[in-house]
């Protein structure tokens, strides 16, 4: 289960104006020193080439490795200071009256291909945009219902571009496609100069997804941009967590990119077990190696997260990072993250391909940030791990007929970006009686660390189940051979209720999370912690950026990150950081770029030592992930989207804003 599922619910508790608002004041007066690190990381040259348009931003993840990385470097650490706001486009969902539609959650990350962006909104509108002005070239509206989604919430995080092989059939109709899944489960396919569908593409443009067969019970979503290789558009999809035992099969499907044809599926759940279990989705972004024509696939859990009786047999390909043939199908190889999951610890975010150094040689690797905060670096050709892991022994279930895996697997190194354990004694408070509540709460629960199964008594989740890392990933920068990571860090609690002792009116409360888990002894529970001034109760901060060294595993610096914003001129202590939501980027010109802060500021920061060195206030928290471009018009691009959280219950706005350095006299 992803982010944006847990926010409808259990998150509302978080909402800004409730994080010590009454103390707030007063503890900024108090607040110590907020610098960030003093150390370096020294500069070494890249150690492989990038791919050829590293210059534009023609997927998702910026290139198909996902590895959120730039070569452009006219804006650079010495000049970024200057940066400005050069357009803000509104996608107009906000004019749309939100009354009559669900929450909207603009995660979206545009696209830079045939000298355009490309867009996607909450309410699965798509559209072309001028990379200069941000005035819209076209739009497409599926008109895709505003209520009854998924997730009770409007939300996308991007589209796809593909162009034919063929030259001559570029300037045709369709020759040039924006693919973009809904969140309603339809696949579009649109002609990237005019927005049309193309009509030879399944059913004049469209493709139902919901009419293959995915085995289970409920109904497939999509949330993430498919991915592309060649003529092979790839789509993953969401199900319905913790609601039936035997949900929907995480069936990840490719299409022909001009007919629509099925090339292949796969399916991640066991034959034998498909009629019991369901889900091990595909719910986060893919990432593609073009070299090997292999796709890489971030898989969650089996159902039920957090209930596993119903599979006590192994899953192999759940919570894994599986490597697919593109243009087959055929799996290739798989390295799981997580046996037996109890904790809803899915893999959250696209796997980052990058080639890192080594022992003096480069190695074409995979490094995956997941829910558990743990960074798994694996060898890109054979999935075997390239820094040591050890098995943690993990603890027994106590809830009758359930089996937890004896142990875990848990790296060396890299370190985790987030706590993973947490003692009573731990619990924190600004004001001294709140601590204590905190200490009293987290005393009442089972809690052997980091893989604490779930029980009736209730247990405690550290990290919780919304990471650790989620799906805005790592960006991988090849000039340093950092890895920059953003996580949150929050403790949360898991109780596996009977169902006979179940009272709405009683166990049914603000921030907590009701799970009917359909079939089964029990009802789950879940919530974030907090104190009786709404903060956490795990000690600060709250959420962190980290760079860590891929050449020796190493931690190189770590800050709190994050803040939560009180009102237009109060914001919670830097110290404190915050959880957050999206993710980095990277440039050559040695630059983090970030928004994915509750506090509504779009962030610059050097990438040797993790200062702060330009910000931007956009219209609402940027919790989606960046992207930057260098257009024909010779100016280098950065674009975030600023849209706010419903479940965070921040303003929202529906702006996209563009910055660039001033036009030279």
């Amino acid at each position: 289960m992803d982010w944006r599922k847990c926010c409808v619910r259990s998150e509302r508790a978080l909402r800004a104006g409730r994080l010590l608002a009454a103390v707030a004041a007063a503890l900024l007066l108090a607040s110590c020193s907020e610098s960030g690190p003093t150390g370096t990381v020294e500069s070494r040259p890249e150690i492989a080439a990038v791919e050829a348009d590293a210059s534009g931003w023609p997927s998702y993840g910026g290139q198909a490795t996902s590895t959120k990385y730039s070569a452009l470097d006219q804006i650079n650490a010495g000049n970024v200071g200057k940066l400005e706001r050069v357009w803000t486009h509104h996608t107009g969902d906000m004019s749309t009256d939100l009354a009559k539609a669900e929450g909207a959650v603009n995660q979206g990350t545009p696209i830079y291909a045939n000298n355009r962006l490309y867009i996607c909104t909450p309410f699965s509108r798509v559209a072309a945009l001028d990379p200069a002005t941000g005035k819209t070239i076209w739009s497409h509206d599926p008109k895709k219902p505003l209520v009854g989604n998924i997730y009770g919430q409007n939300l996308c995080r991007g589209v796809a571009y593909w162009e034919s092989a063929d030259a001559s059939a570029l300037e045709k109709p369709c020759g040039k496609r924006i693919f973009f899944a809904t969140q309603n489960g339809v696949l579009l396919s649109l002609d990237a100069d005019d927005g049309k569908l193309c009509a030879g593409f399944g059913a004049g443009g469209r493709i139902n997804l919901a009419a293959f067969d995915y085995g289970g019970e409920g109904r497939v979503a999509n949330t993430s941009p498919p991915a592309v290789y060649k003529n092979a558009v790839i789509v993953g999809g969401s199900v319905v967590d913790n609601k039936e035992k035997n949900s929907l099969d995480g069936i990840v499907r490719a299409f022909d990119a001009v007919s629509g044809r099925e090339l292949w599926n796969w399916n991640p759940i066991p034959k034998e077990i498909r009629n019991v279990t369901g889900a091990a989705n595909t719910w986060a972004p893919m990432s593609i190696d073009a070299k090997r024509g292999w796709v890489f696939l971030p898989t969650g859990s089996a159902s039920y997260d957090t209930y596993g009786v119903n599979r006590l047999g192994a899953v192999p390909d759940a919570n894994a990072v599986v490597v697919l043939d593109a243009l087959t199908g055929k799996r290739i190889w798989s390295f799981q993250t997580i046996r037996h999951d109890l904790w809803d610890y899915d893999v959250p975010a696209a796997p980052t391909l990058a080639t890192i150094e080594m022992d003096g040689k480069s190695v074409e690797a995979v490094i995956q940030g997941t829910k558990t905060g743990n960074i798994f670096v694996l060898d890109r050709q054979t999935g075997k791990p390239l820094f040591p892991i050890k098995e943690l022994p993990a603890p027994k279930s106590d809830v009758p007929g359930e089996v937890a895996a004896l142990t875990q697997p848990m790296p060396v190194l890299p370190k985790p970006v987030t706590s993973q354990s947490i003692k009573a004694e731990d619990g924190w408070g600004a004001m001294g009686f709140d601590g204590e509540a905190c200490r009293k709460k987290l005393a009442a629960f089972r809690n052997e660390g980091i893989f604490t199964p779930p029980s009736i008594k209730g247990s405690i989740l550290h990290p919780s189940f919304l990471g650790g890392t989620n799906w805005g990933g790592l960006a991988y920068d090849p000039n340093s051979g950092l890895a920059i990571v953003n996580s949150s860090n929050l403790v949360s609690s898991v109780i596996l209720m009977p169902r006979e002792k179940y009272d709405a009116k009683i166990h049914k409360r603000p921030g907590v999370s009701v799970y009917q888990m359909e079939g089964s002894p029990y009802i789950m529970l879940r919530e974030v912690l907090l104190s009786p001034l709404g903060a956490p109760c795990n000690p600060p901060p709250w959420g962190r950026l980290t760079a860590i060294d891929m050449k020796t595993g190493e931690t190189r610096w770590q800050i709190p990150f994050g803040r939560v914003e009180f009102s237009t001129k109060l914001r919670s202590l830097e110290s404190w950081g915050a959880p957050n939501q999206g993710g980095p980027v990277v440039t050559k010109g040695g630059l983090i770029f970030i928004g994915a802060s509750l506090d509504s500021h779009f962030r610059a920061y050097n990438i040797q030592s993790g200062k702060e060195l330009w910000s931007w206030k956009v219209p609402a928290p940027a919790t989606a992930t960046p992207m930057t471009f260098l257009h024909s018009d010779g100016r280098q691009y950065v674009v975030v989207s600023a849209g706010g959280h419903g479940g965070f219950g921040t303003q929202l706005s529906d702006a996209i804003v563009a910055f660039a350095l001033p036009k030279a006299e």
